[in-house]
Parts: structure tokens; C-alpha cells; sequence
């Protein structure tokens, strides 16, 4: 194993997950679906602390490991989130629930994101988080920027796909998108962006005021 192997694995060992996460990770696990690595969940966390969120929109639910972790920094904040599975909604409401997440702090929506948001108000929310259709990244930025408030933080999951992105030579899709997205968010004076290499990469990008 590399250093930089080494170090990733001590990054995501090192966190501490809430039973109400670990318990979530595991339920995600069995049904297939691929949660953010602990230690993405841990900046996710410590984005949300740190904006002092009231407004999270998450598109890509799961059954809720990164909801958890985001709404236990943000103590105060609602959560809006959206999945084309109900299955997974449904889950995602039941591990809410036995985390002790108050149901009014919770708004899920089944459905596709790029039907669903056109129709959210735009500079509203504090951060949002996109885990989803890694083809539709761009357009997905694209309205998250839109959706967040000035100062506002919009964070994109798996950002290196697989360390697809990282190599030039590799020409799929969804890791052009991601390259392209990052390329043009790097050169871009309206928003500060950075990309942590934790888990599959998590590209941070906020939104600058005026």
C-alpha cells in the first residue's frame, strides 16, 4: 500500500461515526447503494457547522448517511432531500427518525433532480450537496450555484471518480464532466473551490457574494 493509500485509510479510520450513521452505513451497504466514506461525512459535518447552516439540500439521499452527519454539526437546520427511490426515502425517514431528527427538520422529495430543481428558490440554502448521476454533475452544479445563498457552499461527491479524473487519458463520461467542472470552477473569480482527496474526492465550492 502507498503513503498516500496509508494516509486516506488512517483519514477515514480515524473518524468517530454516531451509532445512528454506522447503523445507516451498514443498511446502505446491504442494499447495494455506496455511502460517502466516513471521512467525507466528517467534512460534510464540519461544512455544515461551520456556515452555521439553517438550509441544506442534498440531492441524492441513500438512506441517509450523509443527512445524518450534516444535520448532527447543523443542529438547527432543515434538510430538503431528493431521490427517485422510495425505497431508499423511506429508509432514510425511518433512520432519521431513530437518530431522533425531529420530522419537521426533514423534507424528502421522491423524484428526478433535474425535474425537481428548477422548481426550489434560488440563493436559499446554506449548503447543497450533490451525490448523484455523476453524468449530470455540470447541471447539477450548475443549479446548485444558483440554489445557494451568497457565501453559500456547494459540495459534489465522488469528484475523482474512482481516480479516473486524476488521468488525462481516461475519456469517459462522467469523468470528463468532472474534469471539465473542475477546470471551469478553478478559473471562475465568482466562487472559491478546492478538492479534498478523502474518500472519492469531494469538490467544495463557495459561492462568492457580491
Amino acid at each position: 500500500m502507498s503513503e498516500r493509500d496509508l494516509n486516506w485509510k488512517y483519514v477515514d479510520e480515524s473518524v468517530v461515526e454516531s451509532e445512528a450513521v454506522a447503523r445507516a452505513r451498514q443498511q446502505s451497504i446491504e442494499l447495494g447503494i455506496e455511502p460517502v466514506s466516513p471521512a467525507v461525512g466528517a467534512q460534510l459535518a464540519v461544512v455544515s457547522a461551520a456556515a452555521r447552516a439553517e438550509s441544506i439540500i442534498e440531492i441524492g439521499t441513500g438512506v441517509g448517511v450523509s443527512g445524518l452527519w450534516m444535520l448532527q454539526a447543523a443542529r438547527g437546520a432543515l434538510l430538503t432531500s431528493i431521490d427517485t427511490e422510495n425505497e431508499y426515502l423511506q429508509a432514510a425517514r425511518e433512520n432519521f427518525a431513530d437518530a431522533g431528527v425531529a420530522a419537521a427538520r426533514v423534507r424528502l422529495i421522491a423524484g428526478r433532480a433535474s425535474e425537481v430543481l428548477p422548481r426550489m428558490n434560488e440563493n436559499s440554502y446554506d449548503v447543497v450537496f450533490i451525490d448523484a448521476d455523476a453524468g449530470s454533475v455540470i447541471e447539477y452544479v450548475e443549479h446548485g450555484l444558483r440554489l445557494a445563498k451568497p457565501t453559500g457552499s456547494v459540495l459534489v461527491a465522488r469528484a475523482l471518480w474512482r481516480g479516473r479524473v486524476a488521468d488525462p487519458a481516461r475519456r469517459d463520461d462522467e469523468a470528463t464532466a468532472f474534469r471539465a467542472l473542475i477546470s471551469e470552477l478553478s478559473a471562475s473569480a465568482a466562487v472559491a473551490t478546492a478538492v479534498s482527496p478523502s474518500g472519492d474526492g469531494l469538490l467544495q465550492i463557495v459561492k462568492l457574494g457580491a
